[in-house]
């Protein structure tokens, strides 16, 4: 079996741009592969999955657990347990592993609520 060679007709929506529209055009076809794939993360996570992310950013488990329900309580399952922890360490200027630590004993929720409510949820 030969393959039809459609090369030059294929090419001709593409003869006419310029190498800034190339970069364009294939910056704008990569959103479109990969927002699905962003949205799919964004919709579907599980306290399974959030505790297994902790765990390989260093988390024993029983503090994932408690980042975990913590999450749950608060409303912020959807916006992902390291993504919490991440953004409070950046908050107050400590290491992920000292920000993790707080919120597994209870500290420091409040802010990271507040953290995503000023940040307009994301």
């Amino acid at each position: 079996m030969q393959r039809q060679d459609d090369f030059n007709e294929r090419r001709k929506k593409f003869a006419g741009m310029s190498d800034e529209d190339l970069y364009k055009y294939f910056w704008e076809l990569t959103g479109k592969v990969v927002e699905p794939l962003l949205e799919l993360g964004r919709r579907n996570t599980s306290p399974s999955i959030e505790r297994s992310v902790l765990l390989r950013m260093g988390f024993s488990s029983p503090d994932t657990k408690a980042i975990v329900n913590g999450c749950i309580d608060r409303g912020l399952m959807g916006k992902g347990a390291g993504h919490v922890v991440y953004k409070l360490a950046l908050a107050r200027k400590i290491s992920v592993k000292e920000a993790g630590a707080m919120l597994a004993n209870g500290e420091g929720w409040d802010e990271a609520v507040l953290l995503f409510k000023r940040a307009g949820g994301k």
